[in-house]
């Protein structure tokens, strides 16, 4: 059994996922496979594929129930990209699993730093300081 300390991070890990699931609409993976990797040590490989196995069901159920309550799911569409990310994650996960950690790492990093430099021109483009 993970010691006390590991399951109050692991909680708070969860936490922190899901308020940014809730929040922004991301799967929490920007969040968990650093949190595990930096804080508790897995290997990204492990982290990468625990972050998996952690989004599939509460992110699915309990953020897609209320924003559908809202009428803000268009079900159609996610039935489509749902398809497309079942075939794209398990395509990704069979090359990721063959490549050497620092490899992902690098690749994991420079995705971050073009998500984040995206998202802050995109909105410094739309909205004068």
């Amino acid at each position: 059994m993970a010691h006390h300390i590991d399951i109050v991070l692991l909680l708070f890990i969860g936490l922190a996922a899901g308020g940014a699931a809730g929040l922004f609409g991301i799967g929490g993976g920007v969040i968990i496979v650093p949190a595990l990797v930096y804080v508790l040590g897995f290997s990204l490989h492990n982290a990468i594929g625990t972050s998996l196995a952690i989004l599939l069901p509460p992110v699915g159920l309990a953020a897609v129930i209320e924003y559908y309550r809202h009428g803000n799911v268009d079900l159609r569409s996610a039935i489509i990209v749902a398809a497309g990310l079942f075939l794209g994650a398990w395509i990704s996960a069979y090359f990721a699993n063959r490549v050497s950690s620092t490899s992902l790492r690098v690749a994991f990093g420079a995705f971050i730093i073009f998500m984040g430099a995206y998202m802050i021109f995109g909105a410094l483009r739309k909205t004068p300081l």
